[in-house]
């Protein structure tokens, strides 16, 4: 069973957004790491997606931390897929793949 964690910082339409990626990976087959049960739950999914806003204040903290604290799961299971979507991600690529962890 793959799984997937989707992380909504940001505004009404990041929510939106969000939904219909968790939507879009269901479809695909992953199951929704917050619906399995935590005695049976993995620590981390196999793809977590950050769904993120430019306009926030803190939306960016809050990724580069989020970042900072998966990079012990990454290192140990290269095969995680990390995405990083909204605004944030189309304003400040460059910025969030230079701090990127690993």
């Amino acid at each position: 069973m793959k799984t997937y964690d989707v992380r909504t910082h940001g505004c009404q339409m990041n929510v939106h957004d969000s939904e219909r990626l968790a939507g879009l990976l269901e479809t695909a087959g992953y199951v929704d790491l917050a619906s399995i049960p935590e005695s049976s739950r993995p620590e981390v999914a196999d793809v977590v997606v950050f769904n993120t806003c430019a306009v926030r204040e803190n939306a960016s903290n809050k990724l580069y931390g989020n970042l900072g604290q998966l990079r012990p799961a990454k290192l140990a299971n290269p095969d995680l897929q990390i995405a990083v979507g909204g605004c944030l991600a189309q304003n400040d690529r460059d910025a969030i793949v230079k701090r990127a962890p690993w």
